[in-house]
C-alpha cells in the first residue's frame, strides 16, 4: 500500500476540522468524469462525518487526456489566492462540460473575484507551478489516475462509492499524525 509522500501542510486546500480523526486526501482532476462522479460521494462523506473528517485537495490533471483541466486547476489556485478554493472547487466540478477559459472567467465573475486578473493568470501560467508541484508529489506517492485518495497517509484502493469508502476511513488507524507544518483553512 502507498503512502503519502508529502505531509498535508500549510500549502493544501483543506476544508473541516484540523484535528479531525481522519484525513482524507484526493489527488484529483476537474475535467476527470470519475472524479466528477466521486464529487458528491466526497460531499456526503463531509456532511455524514462531519468534525471526524478532514478533506484536503491537490491537483492532479491529466493535461494529455483533459485539454481544460490544466487551466481549471490553475483557476482554483487563482480562487484560492482570494479565499474562494472551495467555491471555485465546487463550480469546476458542478459544470465539468463547461471548463474553456471563457467559462473559468465567468466562474471568477460568479465568485466576485477579478476576471482581468485571473485572465492574466492564465496567459501568463502564474499558478502553473503550484499546480505542477501538486502534480508532482502525487506522482511521488504513487498517483497514476484520478481521483486518488489516501486516508490518513496511506493509499486506498477500493471503489470510492459511499459505503465503500465510508468502510475504507472508519476501518483506518486514527492514531497515525498526518499533519505537517500547520494547516491554513482556504
Amino acid at each position: 500500500m502507498s503512502k503519502l509522500s508529502i505531509a498535508v501542510n500549510s500549502h493544501d486546500h483543506v476544508q473541516g476540522n484540523p484535528d479531525a480523526l481522519w484525513t482524507l486526501v484526493e489527488y484529483g482532476d476537474y475535467e476527470c468524469p470519475h472524479c466528477g462522479a466521486a464529487y458528491p460521494i466526497v460531499k456526503r462523506l463531509q456532511e455524514h462525518l462531519g468534525d471526524k473528517l478532514l478533506l484536503v485537495f491537490r491537483n492532479f490533471p491529466l493535461r494529455e487526456v483533459h485539454s481544460h483541466a490544466e487551466h481549471a486547476a490553475e483557476a482554483a489556485e487563482f480562487a484560492g489566492e482570494n479565499g474562494r478554493f472551495w467555491q471555485m472547487h465546487d463550480l469546476l466540478f458542478e459544470n465539468q462540460q463547461s471548463l474553456e477559459d471563457e467559462f473559468l472567467l465567468r466562474f471568477a465573475d460568479e465568485l466576485v473575484l477579478p476576471r482581468d486578473k485571473l485572465s492574466q493568470s492564465l496567459r501568463h501560467g502564474t499558478y502553473r507551478d503550484r499546480v505542477a508541484s501538486d502534480f508532482r508529489g502525487g506522482v511521488r506517492s504513487g498517483v497514476n489516475g484520478t481521483p486518488t485518495f489516501f486516508i490518513n497517509g496511506r493509499r486506498y484502493e477500493g471503489s470510492y462509492q459511499f459505503d465503500d469508502l465510508l468502510i475504507g476511513i472508519e476501518r483506518s488507524s486514527v492514531t497515525v499524525p498526518l499533519k505537517g507544518d500547520g494547516i491554513r483553512m482556504t
